[in-house]
């Protein structure tokens, strides 16, 4: 379709943090988002000759707007809310052949987020790929979105109640930890990097089947992201739930096996100056003559937002312990930074140990790794339908 990326056209309105371009022709035509920081893009439903994309991660200062190519008339961009709208108005009916994210390389310092339309109406049977139709690199998917609020309510079952409003989805964002430079542990036969990514784009698959979840990737390639910005890129999507995947490691020795959940330990609520900005609600709810009121509001988002990551943890510790191997003390606690974020109810799965022969053939199995994100997906509905039985005290 394309010879590369770099052939896209330039937009007509663009700024030196974001951009958008456009490339090929009648059949097939490449949308190009370039942006300082990686992005994530998700499709929303819309009318038959228009195609918005919500993006997050990227904030230009000021609305854009660009002449058509190929099966786009024209484009334009709105700000607002927790990110942009890219509206795309269609010359005829088109759907979404392939997204993906390219990293900076020598001969581009920014992302380049690619989303390859062609000539059709989509259907259950034309889901976007990671596969571009002509591309230079690689990579995998990435969506993104808004977050609803909700509130808690227990019954005289003994079970916990999270009441939603109806009619907004979730925002999950996955975590696939390492990538890039950083391997993250090593294996007899695989690195820690791969199998989270591919254990994480199984779950986003999983995730967005049924249309009830937003999803966010911090990383859709093999691409290295830095901690912090996997802590932004949560809270900027407004995440309802952060799930960070990794496996365990045990250096040289293979005996050890299982999987494992952690939620954010007492020291780590301790370090959330480390995640926080110059511009949080708790700053401006707060009177200036009583910065007290500051600690106080943050405390309580804090505790309100680690009961929740523990009342997921133990979903979860549930759903997967019925289909493989867990650590004998399955729930533990840490204060890993990607957990540190006061407002974003998150966990961190080891699922399982990757110098284990054992579990490390599991992971890299396709459809074995799949049960198990099918198993975390499953306590992902649990948590959300808010019919959550607590362990007996």
């Amino acid at each position: 379709m394309l010879a590369a990326v770099a052939l896209a056209l330039p937009a007509l309105a663009a700024n030196t943090e974001f951009g958008v371009r456009l490339g090929g022709g009648v059949s097939a035509t490449r949308v190009v988002i370039d942006s300082v920081r990686p992005v994530s893009v998700s499709p929303e439903p819309g009318e038959s000759d228009q195609l918005t994309l919500d993006v997050t991660g990227a904030s230009p200062d000021q609305s854009l707007t660009g002449a058509g190519l190929g099966l786009v008339k024209d484009w334009r961009i709105e700000t607002g809310g927790h990110g942009l709208r890219l509206s795309l108005r269609l010359a005829g009916p088109a759907r979404i052949k392939a997204s993906f994210q390219i990293p900076p390389d020598a001969a581009h310092p920014g992302y380049r987020y690619v989303v390859d339309l062609v000539e059709g109406r989509a259907s259950a049977q034309s889901a976007p790929t990671s596969e571009p139709i002509a591309v230079e690199a690689s990579a995998g998917e990435a969506s993104v979105h808004e977050a609803p609020a909700f509130s808690r309510h227990e019954t005289r079952s003994g079970r916990t109640r999270l009441a939603s409003r109806p009619a907004e989805r979730k925002v999950i964002v996955i975590d696939a930890g390492h990538g890039g430079h950083d391997p993250g542990a090593h294996g007899p036969h695989a690195n820690e990097k791969d199998v989270t990514l591919a254990a994480a784009l199984q779950l986003r698959k999983r995730l967005l089947r049924e249309g009830r979840y937003r999803v966010v990737m911090t990383r859709s390639d093999d691409t290295f992201v830095p901690l912090e910005e996997r802590v932004r890129i949560a809270r900027r999507a407004g995440a309802d739930l952060f799930i960070a995947l990794h496996a365990d490691s045990a250096g040289d020795n293979d005996a050890p096996h299982g999987a494992s959940v952690y939620t954010l330990s007492g020291h780590g609520e301790t370090r959330v100056n480390e995640v926080l900005d110059g511009h949080e609600w708790f700053d401006h709810a707060a009177p200036r003559s009583d910065p007290s009121v500051k600690r106080i509001l943050l405390d309580l988002t804090q505790r309100s937002t680690l009961n929740r990551s523990n009342l997921f943890a133990q979903v979860l510790v549930d759903q997967i312990g019925q289909k493989i191997d867990v650590l004998p003390r399955t729930h533990r606690d840490a204060s890993y930074f990607v957990l540190l974020a006061p407002d974003v109810p998150a966990v961190l799965l080891e699922m399982g140990f990757i110098t284990s022969r054992e579990d490390e053939a599991r992971l890299t199995d396709p459809v074995r790794r799949g049960e198990l994100m099918d198993s975390v997906a499953a306590a992902i509905d649990r948590y959300f339908r808010g019919d959550v039985q607590l362990a007996a005290s």
